[in-house]
């Protein structure tokens, strides 16, 4: 593509785009480009269409990455080469919303004990403690730490928005301990080179080798922590708009299903027959 890479690299920095977004959507544009062997301008909404339902037929591509390459195309037709989508009968597909794998207490118990050193003690538990996205996490910065507060500054959450989430009591000692060992200094997990974050692949694999070392038998991954730290907040009685808050959710529904992965939450529920009076003449023989 080249310097419509560029071009499109450049747009997408200058309206805000993450990173991970920009590659994802370069690289839909790039396999469009392979997949007719020839410049992505000179291809045609028909060619466009059929592709996109080779890559739902054929590829089998999950629905989240369907949508994806249309809004990849989409912005790369419209932004980048100024041209109407005229690509019929194409829509964004429905998403399957599939039950959030979550550990129990005792799981996450077994986890944090799986750690080789300090440091990645010191993830898994702030992971699990706030909740937190894994960009939240290799992001965060020595001064987000606010021990006076009791409190995490979370400054690039998703869409670029501020939150703050608490403090665990039980994090704190251990960070302290982490902070005189490594002595972080730009970032409060770093890479080898000190001056980069820790990368999210060194983190995913942490977690994986934890939960394994651990006897764990689920899929583990960083926004498995996430996912247990909402259910257990949620198991515990906390009002779902707090762990809303918590979670950097835009709606209440995007929270609420946790409601649905709670086994704790759902044997409390009580029902209706539960607490009618049945009389004898009512009572089965």
């Amino acid at each position: 593509m080249g310097k419509l890479r560029i071009r499109m690299q450049e747009e997408m920095k200058l309206r805000g785009y993450r990173p991970k977004t920009i590659e994802i959507y370069v690289t839909a544009v790039r396999k469009l480009a392979e997949h007719y062997r020839r410049s992505p301008e000179r291809i045609e909404p028909e060619e466009i269409r059929s592709y996109l339902l080779y890559l739902l037929e054929e590829k089998k591509l999950a629905s989240a990455s369907l949508n994806q390459n249309i809004c990849a195309l989409r912005f790369f037709y419209i932004r980048i080469l100024g041209r109407p989508w005229k690509v019929d009968k194409v829509h964004f597909q429905k998403r399957r919303r599939k039950l959030p794998t979550v550990l129990t207490e005792s799981e996450v118990v077994r986890l944090l004990a799986a750690a080789k050193n300090l440091k990645q003690r010191a993830i898994l538990m702030t992971l699990y403690s706030a909740g937190l996205r894994l960009r939240e996490l290799t992001h965060l910065q020595p001064c987000d730490i606010e021990s006076d507060g009791m409190r995490i500054r979370i400054c690039d959450g998703k869409g670029g928005k501020q939150r703050y989430v608490g403090l665990s009591s039980t994090l704190l000692p251990v960070l302290r301990r982490y902070f005189r060992f490594y002595r972080p200094s730009r970032w409060l997990f770093f890479a080898e080179n000190r001056e980069q974050p820790i990368h999210d692949r060194t983190v995913q694999k942490l977690v994986a080798v934890a939960a394994r070392q651990a006897g764990i038998s689920k899929a583990v991954s960083p926004h498995t922590l996430r996912h247990s730290f909402a259910t257990h907040l949620l198991e515990h009685g906390t009002d779902l708009r707090f762990i809303q808050e918590a979670m950097g959710h835009q709606h209440l529904t995007t929270t609420a299903i946790y409601t649905h992965v709670s086994p704790q939450a759902l044997s409390q529920i009580v029902s209706p027959l539960d607490r009618l009076v049945l009389t004898p003449a009512d009572s089965p023989d």
